[in-house]
């Protein structure tokens, strides 16, 4: 297993380290403090900036205006930019139009291309994707009540989502719906393109979530779809092959959460140590002399360290193999990941005291907002029972 960085790739980190530093982190107060609409055209800025230097959408392949990079490499410059809650939208590569991107790239046809992926890849646009429903458990994606039933050259959707992430202000949806309820489970639902405009779309609130509903792009959404009526060349792929399509998004999609996820973690550790140097206990005695601290620092660094070095392994297999060929190494570091970062982030609070649960600091907006990692895109115990089953299937039994 080779993870060393090329000088071009090296090249490419210490330029996105720097933009977050010098234009993104001085932002997150605004960000943190005002009504995202108040922040957007500032953040509107900062993305052209960044489409100006070359460096938007670096998930996309070169041709479409991306980077080009591998699964590790792209892994690298997502564990940057998580270090500021605003580094992926600035960059074009947040979630849910990441994802979006890849699949209109691999199932959208010419046309959708055009109409949808294009200017999605190029920011003027954002989407969302509606596949959760409150009255069915995410853990068994198999398992929708959201309906898309074929008339005529139609398909007439009718069903309830929820968290459906930055639907506010959304151009258009990616619906997942059952087309044909008597196929095998996995192949009952298809993916579907549906502007966010088409008549019987509601969006019935932003979801409150520990507090705050959010709004645009930070936000997750219930929409009502009731005879929204789209035609079926807005499907994409085959009919019946959303599942297929969902767990291709997802595979990679992980990693993607991983890296962001290590990147909080650093910044988290980061603010850690200068909090723990610079606050004077009296008597010149810096927080740092506790032994306690040094313990939390001393966990933190290994524990980061561990995860970081099982996602790049994660990484390096898909790029390899592919994802399907990663299954369990992409379920591992999808419950070890989360857990880390939640373990730092409560560290970090800890030793900034009463400062670390305001908003003068990211630390509170992480642990309020990035609790949903061990819950979104499988639970963990989900992903632990599925590698714990696939371990025990390799045992050969004793005698």
């Amino acid at each position: 297993m080779d993870f060393s960085i090329s000088p071009e790739m090296q090249a490419l980190l210490g330029r996105v380290r720097a933009y977050v530093d010098a234009e993104l982190i001085p932002l997150e107060r605004d960000f943190l403090s005002k009504e995202f609409n108040e922040i957007e055209p500032l953040l509107q800025e900062k993305r052209a900036q960044v489409r100006e230097m070359g460096l938007s959408s670096p998930h996309m392949e070169k041709e479409l205006g991306g980077l080009g990079l591998s699964v590790m490499e792209l892994g690298l410059v997502g564990a940057e930019l998580g270090r500021s809650p605003i580094g992926h939208f600035v960059f074009n590569c947040q979630a849910p139009d990441s994802g979006n991107m890849e699949v209109l790239h691999k199932y959208a046809n010419e046309a959708q291309k055009e109409q949808y992926l294009k200017p999605l890849v190029a920011g003027k646009i954002r989407s969302c994707f509606s596949m959760t429903e409150p009255e069915y458990p995410g853990s068994n994606p198999t398992w929708l009540g959201t309906t898309a039933r074929a008339d005529g050259d139609d398909y007439v959707i009718n069903g309830r989502k929820w968290f459906t992430t930055a639907a506010d202000g959304a151009t258009f949806s990616i619906v997942m719906a059952v087309t044909n309820p008597e196929a095998p489970p996995h192949m009952r639902a298809s993916q579907i393109i549906v502007p966010m405009n088409t008549p019987g779309l509601r969006i019935v609130e932003n979801t409150p979530c520990m507090g705050h509903r959010g709004e645009g792009w930070h936000s997750h959404s219930e929409i009502e779809y009731t005879d929204v009526r789209v035609p079926q060349a807005n499907r994409l792929g085959p009919e019946g092959a959303g599942f297929l399509i969902a767990q291709e998004r997802l595979g990679p999609g992980r990693i993607h959460h991983c890296m962001r996820w290590l990147g909080i973690a650093e910044r988290s550790f980061e603010l850690m140590c200068q909090r723990a140097v610079s606050r004077d206990m009296g008597e010149g005695r810096p927080l740092a002399s506790k032994q306690i601290i040094q313990t939390w620092v001393a966990e933190s660094r290994a524990e980061i360290d561990s995860a970081r070095l099982s996602v790049l392994h994660a990484a390096w297999t898909i790029d390899r193999v592919g994802a399907a060929e990663a299954r369990e190494e992409i379920g591992l570091i999808k419950f070890l990941v989360a857990n880390t970062m939640l373990r730092v982030v409560d560290r970090a609070i800890q030793t900034y005291g009463a400062m670390g649960i305001t908003d003068y600091t990211p630390l509170a907006f992480w642990y309020r907002n990035e609790r949903a990692a061990r819950i979104y895109d499988g639970a963990d115990e989900v992903h632990k029972i599925s590698v714990a089953k696939r371990i025990l299937k390799r045992v050969v039994p004793a005698g």
